[in-house]
């Protein structure tokens, strides 16, 4: 098949990723920051407000480790769509740094229609080699399954049954894929019509990890208090596509650690596009 055989455990080569405090708020924006109200979050957004001091969106991490990758094989990259991502904070993030980012393989499971791949990547300060985070996230690839491998663990148990105790709107901008490809993503399936129709979708969607820094701007103001350094990690499962100007709402379950769990929907049809989700205090 044309996945990479004996995929599991497959290491990367290291790679590095530096960035400055403009890559930062670049980031900010291309996630909502400000969109509604320009004064609202100017520690993401500015660097010289005065009393102010510039703080990193925690999920910038994935940005970080994006760099580190392993070949997945000849595929279809029409048939591949983001499934579920985690971020893990070992520290805050500095707002402009160096890391160097490994990345492994490690789940490759058979979902019969297609075959999920779990890539987890580890980052750290390129000069002292002090964690800065990891990512474990994770690809589905239709048509690719059917080779008789393990299905995978349980799902995260859903939200609990009772009314949220947070519901945070959120409204995405027209134009809001070709923002967030400026952070360094730039897969047609999120600009080009033909690509995307070849995906079976009727028109661009919005990246999968934009929806899923607007849903970490949420928890982090809601949750955290808007202190990065509280925020530990955050994990969800992508079950819906995004389109540009799609209003959103981020339902929040406080939990008894002071973590929380959630479910992001879109508006209108209700249909839940980031579902499963986790986000625990540090």
């Amino acid at each position: 098949m044309p996945l990479a055989p004996d995929l599991l455990g497959t290491r990367g080569e290291p790679a590095e990723f530096a960035w400055t405090r403009d890559d930062v708020l670049l980031y900010a924006l291309a996630v909502g920051a400000g969109q509604e109200d320009p004064l609202a979050e100017l520690a993401l957004t500015t660097d010289n407000t005065e009393g102010l001091t510039t703080l990193a969106l925690p999920t910038y991490a994935a940005i970080v480790t994006r760099v580190g990758a392993v070949p997945l094989g000849d595929i279809d990259h029409t048939k591949l769509v983001h499934a579920e991502q985690a971020v893990r904070l070992h520290a805050p993030l500095p707002v402009e740094g160096r890391a160097q980012v490994t990345a492994q393989v490690t789940g490759v499971y058979d979902k019969g229609s297609g075959a999920l791949v779990e890539t987890t990547c580890e980052a750290v300060d390129a000069a002292t080699g002090a964690p800065l985070a990891t990512t474990v996230g994770s690809a589905f690839i239709r048509g690719e399954g059917g080779f008789g491998g393990p299905r995978g663990g349980a799902p995260a148990p859903p939200p609990p049954d009772g009314p949220p105790d947070h519901v945070v709107p959120l409204v995405t901008a027209p134009n809001q894929a070709l923002l967030y490809r400026l952070t360094g993503d730039r897969n047609p399936l999120h600009t080009d019509p033909a690509f995307a129709a070849r995906g079976g979708f009727d028109r661009p969607i919005l990246h999968g990890m934009c929806t899923y820094g607007f849903t970490a701007r949420a928890l982090l103001h809601t949750v955290c208090g808007g202190d990065p350094a509280r925020f530990g990690s955050v994990e969800g499962r992508f079950t819906a596509p995004v389109y540009p100007g799609d209003r959103l709402t981020v339902s929040i379950w406080r939990d008894e650690t002071g973590g929380a769990v959630f479910r992001t929907t879109r508006d209108g049809d209700g249909a839940v596009v980031l579902d499963r989700g986790r986000l625990r205090v540090a």
